[in-house]
């Protein structure tokens, strides 16, 4: 008798040739519980955190996305994105561009990392800086004690909530130093993603494609 979910793994068992040493590239085609079901250049791997592959090891799993990492870079992949060139230990893609696609209601999301751990954003080109909720800084591990005390408006009226500099800000292939952000008391779905990191790029929008362009 198969056992439930037999077929999707049979869809996703490896052959048992030798790999490459290093893959090429690396999309998350899904996932089965608690394991990942990655394509390495056009092959189908099933990998648990902490497991490797062709070079790429699982680092974390979350709904949706996935944390991989390859000679000592750390990507974050999102169900059904396009595959991510890892190349073999050189630089990645251009490290300058950013495009991104309008989604549902218009909004520009992005998968990303700050200080190394994955998070969602969501572009807000009225926001100041980088915003996020007070149960996402302590997932990210941020230290709040050091950070400084602020009153922020917003919709609801005037709030308290920290500022504080993030070590760095990662979108796509393109990674910023020293970035500004507000730690905010409310829960939020996204991070906001504001002009402490927009503002070093310039923004070009064609129709419901958005390029940004290191400065």
């Amino acid at each position: 008798m198969n056992r439930p979910g037999a077929s999707l793994l049979a869809a996703f068992v490896l052959a048992l040739a030798p790999w490459a040493a290093s893959a090429q590239s690396v999309q998350l085609a899904g996932q089965m519980g608690a394991r990942a079901l990655l394509v390495i250049d056009g092959q189908p791997a099933t990998l648990a955190v902490g497991e490797s592959r062709a070079g790429v090891t699982l680092r974390a799993l979350e709904p949706g996305q996935a944390r991989v990492e390859w000679a000592g870079r750390v990507s974050t992949l999102t169900v059904g994105g396009a595959p991510v060139r890892v190349g073999t230990g050189a630089e990645p893609a251009s490290g300058r561009s950013i495009v991104l696609t309008a989604g549902p209601g218009g909004h520009f999301m992005s998968a990303g990392q700050i200080n190394g751990r994955a998070v969602r954003f969501m572009v807000d080109t009225g926001a100041t800086t980088v915003a996020m909720s007070q149960a996402d800084a302590q997932r990210l591990g941020l230290d709040m004690q050091g950070a400084q005390r602020v009153l922020m408006q917003t919709a609801g009226g005037t709030v308290p909530g920290h500022a504080l500099t993030l070590s760095a800000v990662t979108v796509g292939d393109v990674t910023l130093a020293n970035v500004q952000a507000v730690v905010m008391p409310a829960a939020m779905p996204f991070v906001l993603l504001g002009n402490s990191f927009l503002s070093r790029f310039q923004m070009r929008r064609d129709n419901d494609v958005m390029r940004l362009e290191l400065r």
